[in-house]
């Protein structure tokens, strides 16, 4: 199961710069690294990055992140991953730009991504 990372674009940069990063502050923060599932993005993205353009959605592997992810009760009730060491370059299985139109964050056709 993919799970789902946005990073800034100076974020994505030094990630792939150190090969590894403690997330975005709010990760250094609270002590884990955030992450959401695909129905989960949308209004992860509109709640905490509502506005901002030259964003990354970074996909990692849930199941190769081994005892390190933990789904923990957040939001609204649901279980969100929390990735509880650094994220490593290595973890992403892949990167894309998640580019802002209307106002309104564009994520990837299918794969379970709600609007």
């Amino acid at each position: 199961m993919l799970i789902y990372k946005i990073f800034r674009a100076p974020e994505w940069a030094a990630l792939r710069e150190n090969g590894t990063t403690p997330g975005a502050p709010i990760d250094v923060q609270d002590g884990y690294v955030h992450f959401s599932t695909a129905p989960q993005a949308a209004e992860t993205a509109a709640k905490h990055f509502a506005g901002e353009d030259d964003l990354f959605l970074i996909a990692v592997d849930a199941d190769a992140l081994g005892d390190d992810l933990k789904w923990e009760v957040s939001r609204g009730g649901a279980d969100f991953p929390h990735l509880y060491r650094e994220m490593r370059l290595s973890d992403v299985h892949w990167a894309q730009p998640l580019p802002l139109e209307d106002g309104v964050h564009q994520f990837p056709a299918g794969a379970g991504f709600d609007a």
